[in-house]
Order: structure tokens, then C-alpha cells, then sequence
């Protein structure tokens, strides 16, 4: 059975840090592409960042380019979002998610085969 399972998310105050886990089960980890998306309220989907497991190449939006960063490893089948600068707008549900390809890019929802549940992420001002 295929699981993806985020941990990691919390409160945290304006410019603070978290870090984000993904954990997979159920295939095969390095033949695939996580990604990282994020709901706010009232807002739609959003990719934020991604990382083809077997060649380690990223992929970050603009709005996080430069404060979060993904990585991944492979004996933990775990996939990492590093959190820095947080702002109040970061605040929302994160997610991960998987697709079996090596992608080129950020990747819209729809592409994407398995998801997590989700972490709330609240950045208090």
C-alpha cells in the first residue's frame, strides 16, 4: 500500500523555522519525483517545491526560492522542506505528494499519482 505522511508542522512565530518530513512506503522511493504543495485559506493549491529522488535535482517556486529548501534521503524513504523566514503568508496546509517520473519543473496538481494527509503550518506575525 502506497503512504506518503507529512510530520513537522506547528506554530511558529514570524522569521522563525520548521522542517517538514515526507515519509513514503509502498514504492520504489528513487523512481520517483516528491513534491511540496501548500493550501491557505481561501486560496487555491499551490506546487512550492519538488525533487526527482533519483538524480536530486529541485525545483522551487518564487515565492519560497531562497527560504525553503528540499531535500531527500533515500535509506529514510523521507523527503525534507527546510523552512526558513517564515512569514505569516506561509501559514497553511502542506502537503506532499508523489509522481513516477523525473521531472523537469514544478508540476501542477493533477500530475501527481499519491498524496499525504497533510501538516498545518501557522506562521503568527
Amino acid at each position: 500500500e502506497v503512504q506518503l505522511v507529512e510530520s513537522g508542522g506547528g506554530l511558529v512565530q514570524a522569521g522563525g523555522s520548521l522542517r517538514l518530513s515526507c515519509t513514503a512506503s509502498g514504492f520504489t522511493f528513487d523512481e520517483y519525483t516528491i513534491g511540496w504543495f501548500r493550501t491557505a485559506p481561501g486560496k487555491e493549491r499551490e506546487g512550492i517545491s519538488c525533487i526527482s529522488v533519483s538524480n536530486e535535482i529541485t525545483y522551487y517556486a518564487d515565492s519560497v526560492k531562497g527560504r525553503f529548501t528540499i531535500s531527500s534521503d533515500n535509506t529514510k524513504t523521507t523527503v525534507y522542506l527546510e523552512m526558513n523566514s517564515l512569514k505569516p503568508e506561509d501559514t497553511a496546509i502542506y502537503y506532499c505528494a508523489a509522481v513516477r517520473a523525473v521531472v523537469s519543473g514544478l508540476l501542477p496538481t493533477g500530475e501527481y499519482d499519491f498524496w499525504g494527509p497533510g501538516t498545518q503550518v501557522t506562521v503568527s506575525s
